[in-house]
């Protein structure tokens, strides 16, 4: 049976998954997502070139890694041509390293002019999607409504040029009758368009479970990517702010055609301070430990805060490990992947919730409820900083006492061994610790 590690964002996304993919991804052939599309985003630093990726997976920077886009994803083919383009530009050889599920949906450019106009219908109660047709949340995303509702397309479909050609036409006309003048939108331009994408098309296209059955069957190692995280499920985040798919493992899983048993470790990556080392998220919704002050604005400033597929800057709060074993308990973690310690290095002490409390009584779990979870005093445990430097630091007795201390609280408060410390942006300025796979 094949052997698989599951990386998930333990917060709210943002959290630098793509580097600890980046790193293991060199001890695998394998690489997968499972759900999700291009409104995703990883940034990788490896040789002195920095990669943003969307909706490829991130273990293509491994030259011997096969990389899949899997059927739970959604796919926007201008955006899968124009990534794998920079990606060249950039030096990276992607030429048979990259095959999509013939399964996956895909994302239409009329799905993005309707995303727009839906959080134009929210007003204030705009959810803060992506603007490109499959992060609004209340099953109101397009993509992934029209999935729900059996009325998208996938991969496999449009190779047959009148069945897109109906569905397309009959998805533009009742949008139409909804938004009239406000749908500004050419279906024949996308139609002529896919024209010329169906033959550059084919040879990515894959299905996907003998694909999968072959490395099963090969004993393969195999590194599963997953997008946005858990306080971003549709299921278990902060509904209504929250993404379009389940971006936990249930959901991910779901996307993949993978033997549950061969799930040998599931990583949960956060940042150590204001953002597992502390905490971020981008767009609405509740944040109960953000610092609207000097804090928030430093950790935003030092930490280069910017979403790699939105350019927002995040909103930026202290660690919040009620959420992490909320996540832990939706996902159950091997290990913890903490990134970004060197952020926190100037700082004279650093706060880490631990307790919520809401009209006098102390919560049991995180609450679904997002107006609960909006007015909820959050209770600390305040630890000294290390006013010293661990910028680029791969071992562990390098690190100052109190970060070592700072690392080893979040261990003892939510039991899972934190296995990777990212220290710095670059693939190197990682820390090993406890059986951790470091790259070959």
């Amino acid at each position: 049976m094949a052997e698989a590690t599951l990386v998930v964002g333990a917060m709210w996304g943002d959290e630098g998954k793509g580097k600890i993919v980046d790193v293991l991804s060199s001890t695998v052939s394998l690489c997968l997502r499972g759900q999700g599309g291009h409104n995703a985003g990883h940034t990788i630093v490896t040789g002195g070139v920095t990669y943003d990726f969307h909706l490829l997976p991130s273990g293509l920077v491994n030259p011997n890694c096969l990389n899949l886009v899997g059927s739970g994803c959604v796919v926007h083919v201008p955006s899968f041509f124009k990534e794998l383009e920079q990606l060249k530009e950039k030096g990276l050889n992607t030429e048979g390293r990259i095959l999509l599920s013939d399964r996956a949906h895909v994302d239409f450019d009329l799905f993005q002019a309707v995303d727009g106009l839906e959080e134009v219908e929210l007003g204030k109660d705009s959810i803060g999607t992506t603007k490109k047709g499959l992060q609004a949340s209340n099953s109101r995303s397009p993509t992934f409504s029209c999935k729900a509702a059996r009325s998208g397309l996938m991969l496999a479909e449009i190779f047959e040029y009148e069945v897109l050609e109906a569905k397309l036409r009959r998805l533009a006309d009742g949008y139409k009758k909804r938004f009239g003048d406000l749908l500004k939108y050419d279906v024949e331009d996308e139609l002529a368009r896919f024209r010329e994408y169906i033959p550059k098309l084919g040879p990515y296209i894959v299905e996907e479970i003998p694909l999968l059955r072959s490395a099963k069957e090969n004993k393969a190692q195999i590194l599963i990517e997953g997008a946005q995280a858990t306080m971003l499920d549709i299921t278990y985040g902060t509904y209504p702010y929250v993404t379009s798919s389940n971006c936990s493992v249930g959901g991910i899983l779901a996307g993949l055609p993978l033997d549950w048993r061969s799930i040998k470790e599931v990583i949960g990556v956060m940042k150590v301070g204001l953002l597992l080392a502390y905490t971020t998220r981008v767009g609405s919704g509740p944040f109960p430990t953000e610092q609207l002050n000097e804090v928030g604005e430093k950790l935003q400033q030092v930490g280069r805060e910017i979403g790699v597929t939105t350019g927002r800057k995040r909103r930026c709060g202290w660690l919040d490990l009620v959420v992490i074993k909320h996540t832990h308990e939706v996902n159950g973690y091997t290990a913890l992947n903490l990134t970004k310690l060197d952020i926190l290095d100037d700082f004279d002490e650093l706060k880490v919730a631990t307790e919520y409390w809401f009209q006098g009584e102390k919560l049991e779990s995180l609450p679904a409820n997002c107006r609960t979870l909006d007015s909820v005093e959050v209770k600390y445990e305040t630890l000294p900083g290390w006013k010293q430097s661990t910028f680029g630091k791969r071992a562990w007795y390098d690190l100052p006492p109190n970060a070592r201390k700072y690392v080893e609280f979040i261990e003892n408060f939510t039991g899972i061994p934190v296995k990777y410390v990212g220290t710095g942006p670059d693939r190197d300025h990682m820390i090993y610790r406890q059986g951790a796979r470091a790259p070959q």
